[in-house]
C-alpha cells in the first residue's frame, strides 16, 4: 500500500451512505425512546425497571462498538503520526508544519472559549432555571473523586513535565493520549533523523500496524448504525423530554455557541483554505454524524482521514500528521462547552466573577482542552475540576449530567470539523512543500 490509508472498509462506508443510516438510526431511537420512555405520558410508556434493563441492552452494541476502537486506538494514533512524519522524509516538512499546526490550535481553541464566554454572558442561562426544583445531589452519575484529584492534584511545573511518559506500558495503561502523541512525535523525528535503510523495517512494520488497525476499526464501522441507535436510544429513555426542557436554556447556549464556531470555521475554510465553505460542509457530514452519535473523536478519526484524503484532497503527509494530532489537542467544541457550563453555574449560585477570574477561567479552559482524552464523557470531570479551582460550587455538575449526553455528542461533531478544518488550512499553507512554489503562507 503506497499511502498507507488505502482501506477498502473505510471507503467503502463512506460510499454506501454510511451517515444516511446513521441519521435513520438516529431518527428511530428518538421517536422509539419517546414512546417508551417512563417519563413521558404515551400509551406505550414502560416501567422504570423495564427501561433501566432495555437501555442496558440497547447499549451492547454501542459498548461493542467502541470497546473495539478503543483496542486500537493507541496502535492507530502511535502509527499515523509516525508514518504522517516519516511520509516526506525531510525534517523541513515537520518543522514548517509544526510551527503553524501549534498556534493555529492554540489561536482556535482561544477563539471557540471566547464565544462561549460571550454568550454565555449575554443570554445569561443560570438566570432562567430555579434551583430549588433541581435535584443537586449527584447521586445518579456521581463524578469519581479520583478522577478529579488526579487532574488537579499535580502543578503547572510537573504537568509539563509529566507531557513527556516516563514509562510507556504506563502511558499505554491510563489512556493518557497525550503523552502517547507525544512519544510518537520524538519516535518520528528520531526516525526522520535516522538513515532511511536503517528506519525502513521500522517503517515497514508501522505500515503493517496502521493497516490492521484500520482493518478491525472497517468492521467495527460496519456496527455503527446499531451502535447509534442502541446508544441515543438508551439516553432518551433515561432522560426523557423532561431534562431537556428544565435545561432547555442551558442546552440552547452551549448549541447556539457551537453553531458559531461551525459558521467560524466555513469562514477559516473560505479565507484560509480557499475552497468553497459549502461543498466542504457536505463533504464532512459522515465524520460529524459519527462523532455526534458515538462522542467519541478517536472512533471518528479513521473516517476523517479517509474524507480528508478522498474528498478534500489533502496531502497524505498533512492527514496522518494533523487528524491523529487534533483527536488529541484540539478541542474547541470542549472548550466553548466547558466555559458555558461554568458561566451558567455561576450564575445559577449568584457568583460573580471578576475580569481577572473570568481570564484565569479563559485560560484554563484553554489549557484543560488540550490533551483532554477523545473518549466520552471526559469533559464532565474537566469542568467539575475548573470549577472547585475557581470557588464554584462543584455540586453543581450534577445539574448538567443529564444532558451532559446530547451536548457531548454535539461538540464532539464540532471537535471532528475543526480536525478537518485545520487540514485544509495546512493543506494550502504547506502546498508549496510539495508543489516546490516559494513559501507564501503568513
Amino acid at each position: 500500500m503506497a499511502n498507507g490509508l488505502k482501506v477498502g472498509d473505510i471507503r467503502g462506508l463512506i460510499q454506501t451512505h454510511l451517515w444516511a443510516q446513521i441519521l435513520l438510526a438516529m431518527v428511530l431511537a428518538v421517536l422509539i425512546g419517546i414512546l417508551l420512555s417512563p417519563s413521558s405520558e404515551s400509551l406505550l410508556a414502560i416501567p422504570e425497571d423495564s427501561a433501566d434493563t432495555l437501555g442496558e441492552w440497547s447499549r451492547l452494541p454501542g459498548q461493542l462498538f467502541l470497546n473495539m476502537i478503543q483496542m486500537v486506538v493507541i496502535a492507530l494514533v502511535t502509527s499515523s503520526i509516525i508514518l504522517g512524519i516519516t511520509s516526506s522524509s525531510d525534517p523541513e516538512f515537520l518543522k514548517r508544519a509544526a510551527t503553524r499546526i501549534v498556534p493555529y490550535f492554540v489561536v482556535t481553541s482561544t477563539i471557540a472559549v471566547l464565544i462561549g464566554a460571550l454568550v454565555a454572558t449575554i443570554i445569561q442561562p443560570g438566570q432562567f432555571i430555579d434551583t430549588s426544583t433541581l435535584d443537586l445531589s449527584g447521586e445518579t452519575a456521581p463524578i469519581n473523586p479520583a478522577d478529579m484529584e488526579a487532574v488537579s492534584s499535580a502543578s503547572a511545573s510537573s504537568q509539563i513535565a509529566d507531557l513527556i511518559p516516563s514509562n510507556l506500558l504506563s502511558a499505554a495503561l491510563s489512556g493518557n493520549m497525550l503523552q502517547i502523541v507525544v512519544a510518537a512525535l520524538f519516535a518520528g523525528v528520531a526516525l526522520v533523523a535516522m538513515p532511511r535503510e536503517k528506519a525502513e523495517p521500522a517503517l515497514k512494520l508501522l505500515q503493517t500496524i496502521q493497516d490492521v488497525s484500520l482493518k478491525i476499526v472497517g468492521w467495527a464501522m460496519r456496527l455503527a448504525p446499531f451502535a447509534v441507535f442502541g446508544l441515543i436510544l438508551d439516553f432518551v429513555l433515561r432522560v426523557g423530554l423532561s431534562a431537556l426542557v428544565g435545561l432547555s436554556a442551558y442546552i440552547l447556549t452551549v448549541i447556539l455557541g457551537l453553531v458559531i464556531l461551525l459558521l467560524m470555521y466555513l469562514l477559516i475554510v473560505t479565507v484560509l483554505g480557499r475552497r468553497n465553505p459549502f461543498r466542504f460542509a457536505s463533504q464532512v457530514m459522515d465524520a460529524q454524524l459519527l462523532a455526534f452519535s458515538t462522542s467519541s473523536s478517536a472512533a471518528t478519526m479513521p473516517l476523517s482521514m479517509r474524507i480528508a484524503e478522498d474528498r478534500l484532497r489533502v496531502s497524505p503527509p498533512i492527514v496522518r500528521f494533523i487528524i491523529p494530532l487534533g483527536a488529541t489537542v484540539n478541542m474547541d467544541g470542549t472548550a466553548l462547552y466547558q466555559v458555558v457550563a461554568a458561566l451558567f453555574i455561576a450564575q445559577l449560585y449568584g457568583v460573580h466573577l471578576a475580569p481577572a477570574e473570568l481570564s484565569i477561567l479563559i485560560f484554563t479552559v484553554v489549557g484543560a482542552s488540550i490533551g483532554s482524552p477523545s473518549t466520552p464523557g471526559v469533559g464532565i470531570v474537566i469542568l467539575a475540576t475548573i470549577l472547585q479551582s475557581l470557588g464554584i460550587p462543584g455540586e453543581g455538575v450534577a445539574i448538567l449530567l443529564g444532558v451532559d449526553r446530547i451536548l457531548d455528542m454535539c461538540r464532539t461533531a464540532v471537535n471532528v470539523t475543526g480536525d478537518l478544518t485545520a487540514c485544509t488550512v495546512m493543506d494550502k499553507w504547506l502546498e508549496s512543500h510539495f508543489s516546490g512554489k516559494p513559501d507564501t503562507a503568513v
